[in-house]
């Protein structure tokens, strides 16, 4: 295939868009002590009175610097989710183009298709769920814009095979788009580390799930500057609330605390698939890369409903394809892990 070039995948409409201009971009505070006039704001002083940064500029340097990618190769939205719809609104043509996404995988890139009015191309995983790059390759046509590639995959928990997605960053003219989101639980590198060998690699992470911000609502994406200046054009101005921007920041500094929490998730998940093998009617623990466990069982409505009469709110995934009488466990505490084994006894 020829060379990825970016503007062949610009919507044409979202090429010579100007970004609005907000107070608070065309002036950015240095810390002088100053009187703001500029942005119609109330001027009694509470905390949030004022418009937040709309480039996140401390929490964005701060990232940078931990993550080792540079601060322009970075855009912030309010969850994953948002990143995701402006990948799509940025680069695919309602009624037009399409995406390809391998299911089981996370259901927003089948919403968001839907939303955009984009279709969506699903090639299943295979029975083992790994990526069938040649059935991948084959849906692809002039109009294919988008690989979503959830790696580890919600929510079958596995990582994908390097070779697979690297045959698909060379051999696809659209964007890849790996979403990491388990990824600090993984023992896996991050793709973050090849970012500059791909100009059609974008990268997504979140702080909801090792980070514990799930309540503020925070995604990352990781690209090519050029990448990234076109999504900055069409995202609202302050899409990052100011309450966020404090949070993330303060929780983004703790990396010991970061550390410990991921470490203690990951015994408990060991010790938690040693209860798993335990338990009769489970026929299949699948491995995982996350803080979650799929396993096929019997029945899966049948011992869901039964899990909720006990007080365990579990995620049945039985309607998933190829993920039929399957159950996903996230990984609690301690004692709620001993609970969910306990009952998961005594209800066979």
């Amino acid at each position: 295939m020829s060379e990825f070039n970016l503007n062949n995948i610009v919507r044409e409409n979202v090429k010579g868009l100007q970004p609005y201009s907000s107070a608070r971009d065309e002036y950015v505070s240095d810390g002088t002590q100053m009187i703001f006039l500029d942005a119609n704001e109330n001027p009694f002083e509470n905390g949030v009175n004022r418009y937040p940064d709309p480039q996140q500029r401390s929490l964005k340097a701060t990232l940078a610097q931990q993550k080792g990618v540079a601060v322009d190769r970075i855009l912030l939205g309010n969850g994953s989710d948002e990143v995701l719809d402006l990948i799509f609104r940025a680069f695919c043509e309602p009624k037009q183009d399409n995406i390809i996404t391998m299911p089981p995988t996370y259901g927003m890139y089948s919403v968001l298709s839907g939303v955009n009015a984009v279709e969506n191309r699903e090639v299943l995983l295979s029975k083992d769920f790994e990526l069938d790059v040649d059935g991948i390759i084959s849906a692809i046509d002039e109009n294919s814009k988008i690989i979503f590639i959830c790696s580890p995959n919600n929510p079958t928990g596995n990582s994908f095979d390097e070779t697979a997605i690297l045959r698909l960053l060379n051999e696809f003219n659209g964007l890849v788009v790996i979403d990491e989101a388990y990824i600090d639980f993984s023992s896996r590198e991050s793709w973050l580390k090849r970012l500059t060998e791909f100009p059609n690699l974008i990268v997504t992470q979140t702080l909801s799930k090792a980070y514990g911000l799930a309540g503020i609502r925070l995604g990352i994406c990781f690209a090519s500057e050029e990448i990234i200046s076109v999504l900055n054009k069409i995202k609202p101005p302050y899409n990052v609330n100011e309450l966020t921007q404090a949070k993330a920041l303060q929780q983004v500094l703790k990396k010991e605390s970061l550390k410990s929490e991921v470490t203690e998730i990951l015994i408990e998940k060991a010790t938690l698939l040693k209860g798993l093998d335990e338990v009769s009617f489970i026929q299949n623990v699948y491995p995982s890369d996350a803080n979650f466990v799929l396993v096929k069982v019997d029945n899966a409505t049948n011992r869901y409903k039964q899990l909720l009469v006990k007080g365990i709110v579990v995620r049945n995934r039985t309607k998933q394809p190829l993920c039929g009488n399957t159950l996903r466990f996230t990984i609690g505490t301690k004692e709620e892990n001993q609970k969910l084994i306990r009952v998961l006894k005594e209800i066979a």
